[in-house]
């Protein structure tokens, strides 16, 4: 099973650092890849480098129509939008023998995703970042296994109580 990201509407002057955030929660938490609407090759250039340097198979593509990619996506499809059905009822009816892509906004997400999708799931009905949305969201599916996963890359943070403690494993 696949588990990917699409990120709309993504303006690389703005939103630079927030798409970075989402693409980083995405792999953390679990997600095998990030799709983005807008091209932009820095951003594909940072997720790349980050991957190479603490490992993981995350792939990065931008540029994406987002519009074919909804309809053509072979699995099930969860918009994250605070009008959606509550999480704790959407979750137990998504499938988990299906890819899954996961539709998370910049600006205003246009109407037609809302239709597109199988599901539209709120993360809580308040405002609030598409990065905690996406981070709770795959959390919550996965069942807390993404944050658990081992990353082979050139580098690995050992978890210390005090100070940072880094190995390097390219040696």
């Amino acid at each position: 099973m696949t588990i990917a990201v699409l990120r709309l509407g993504h303006r690389p002057a703005r939103d630079k650092r927030v798409t970075t955030h989402v693409a980083l929660a995405a792999r953390a938490f679990g997600a095998d890849a990030i799709l983005v609407s807008t091209k932009d090759a820095g951003l594909e250039r940072t997720v790349r480098n980050l991957t190479a340097k603490f490992g993981g198979g995350f792939e990065v593509r931008t540029g994406v129509p987002w519009r074919e990619t909804i309809k053509g996506w072979p699995g099930i499809v969860v918009h994250l939008t605070m009008y959606g059905e509550a999480l704790e009822e959407a979750i137990p009816r998504i499938p988990r023998d299906r890819d899954l892509l996961i539709v998370v906004g910049a600006e205003k997400v246009p109407r037609a995703v809302y239709d597109l999708a199988t599901l539209n799931v709120s993360v809580g009905n308040q405002p609030h970042s598409e990065v905690a949305a996406l981070a709770v969201f795959l959390d919550r599916w996965l069942g807390g296994k993404g944050l658990k996963r081992a990353f082979s890359g050139k580098v690995r943070v050992v978890p210390s109580r005090r100070g940072k403690v880094v190995e390097n494993l390219n040696r």
